[in-house]
């Protein structure tokens, strides 16, 4: 789930990118992914729902179904506050925004990710001083 979470991140930071690059692109519209739904990703990691089933220990999980993997999130256009004269609706102010939030959510999960590997180092170096 986190590689889920780190994923999405990833993504809208692209797409974010890319609207700040097409700033002065006539007619451009911003996109944006749809917000992170946490509770269906639960849901998914539990029953594995859109999973292919593995039967065999040396099939594999197909790039697309991965969690986190590209494309397996869906971006939309999305209204900003303004349209110029030219059909351009990007708002640099709104991108900023939006760029400095997926960067401070990736930071934070980054960081979980580093806690748990801390504490998984921890635990096996207790089993390595026990033995």
């Amino acid at each position: 789930m986190l590689r889920g979470r780190l994923g999405y991140l990833s993504e809208r930071q692209k797409l974010i990118a890319q609207n700040v690059a097409n700033s002065e692109t006539p007619g451009f519209s911003p996109k944006d992914l749809k917000p992170y739904d946490f509770a269906a990703q639960m849901k998914a990691a539990e029953t594995g729902a859109g999973m292919m089933a593995v039967t065999q220990a040396g099939h594999m999980v197909p790039p697309s179904q991965r969690n986190g993997a590209a494309g397996a999130f869906k971006a939309k256009t999305v209204k900003d506050s303004e349209t110029t004269l030219d059909g351009n609706s990007v708002v640099l102010e709104e991108e900023m925004l939006k760029m400095s939030d997926a960067r401070m959510s990736y930071e934070a999960a980054i960081g979980f990710y580093q806690k748990s590997l801390n504490l998984l180092r921890m635990a096996a170096r207790a089993l390595v001083a026990r033995a």
